[in-house]
């Protein structure tokens, strides 16, 4: 017997001080880095170690550091006995899950990572913004209380009960206001620094479209669930073209985890920092998720040599 496990790789806001640390060595990760920071000509290494709050939420930053540490996690568990059978990645984690499933090379990615970061980042110096999580309202909900106003909307439907709103600064304020009105629990404003997965992202998305062409895509030796398609793919030119379209469209996480359920994978192994999404999978029935922060992959090998 064994484990039917599907990866899943957290997007940006996961990132935190330290999260290259339990990485193990064999990885290579350092080789990757190095190639990291000469493309982005940031100090990542510096940032992940003792970077300041700030320099951790830089898009410019975080969208490869949470690349390379997803994928190191994802490397892991396919090396370590675990069998997995699909993947997925929220936002920026689908760069990592194609990279992981074969797509792509892990090279090849970063490349794609640094670029989309640079371009995500200068979209969002031009129109400023922000998202925050709303916890206690569904989507219809929400939809109705930010409807008429301008400037924001709905970016990531995550579980139930947590959907996030994205757009100008205004727009995010006069939204987390008729919000809280409309009976919302909480508002949390989330360590981002732009308007992702909105409309104001258009010319990011387009110039990320237009290199994603250049780059090559292989079919992918396990299915991917996409956040702008949330069906299983392995197609090598539906996996450039969904990932082209994710920029501006909102993650529709919640039915990306309906999908993985509907079609078998009912046991989900988080691979990067933290456990956001081990979380958000508790919100629905008929989902185990476990995250290698938590021990996870340790728990789920364990369970395989009991099934055995």
């Amino acid at each position: 017997m064994t484990v039917t496990v599907a990866l899943v790789f957290p997007g940006q806001g996961s990132q935190r001080l330290g999260m290259l640390d339990a990485v193990p060595p064999s990885v290579g990760l350092s080789r990757l880095l190095d190639a990291a920071e000469a493309l982005s000509d940031i100090g990542l290494r510096e940032v992940a170690a003792s970077g300041t709050p700030e320099q951790l939420a830089d898009t410019r930053a975080a969208q490869p550091l949470l690349y390379l540490c997803d994928w190191a996690w994802g490397s892991v568990a396919l090396s370590s006995g675990v069998t997995a059978s699909a993947v997925a990645g929220h936002s920026l984690g689908e760069l990592s899950a194609l990279a992981v499933a074969g797509a792509y090379s892990v090279e090849a990615g970063l490349e794609l990572v640094v670029e989309r970061s640079r371009l995500m980042a200068e979209c969002a110096a031009a129109t400023p913004g922000g998202m925050s999580a709303v916890l206690g309202l569904d989507v219809a909900a929400i939809r109705a209380a930010i409807d008429g106003i301008d400037g924001v909307w709905i970016a990531n439907d995550n579980s139930p009960g947590q959907v996030v709103v994205s757009g100008t600064s205004e727009g995010v304020a006069a939204a987390s206001e008729a919000l809280s009105a409309a009976g919302a629990r909480r508002i949390v404003p989330l360590a981002v620094a732009g308007p992702f997965h909105t409309p104001l992202m258009r010319p990011a998305a387009d110039a990320f479209a237009d290199l994603l062409e250049h780059t090559h895509f292989s079919e992918s030796a396990l299915p991917v669930y996409s956040n702008s398609e949330p069906t299983g793919t392995r197609d090598a030119s539906s996996l450039r073209r969904r990932l082209a379209a994710q920029i501006v469209e909102p993650v529709r996480w919640t039915e990306t985890m309906m999908a993985l359920l509907s079609d078998g994978h009912v046991t989900l192994l988080e691979c990067g920092p933290g456990a956001v999404l081990t979380g958000l999978a508790k919100r629905v029935d008929g989902l185990t998720a476990v995250a290698v922060e938590q021990d996870g992959l340790t728990r789920l090998l364990q369970a395989e040599g009991r099934g055995r």
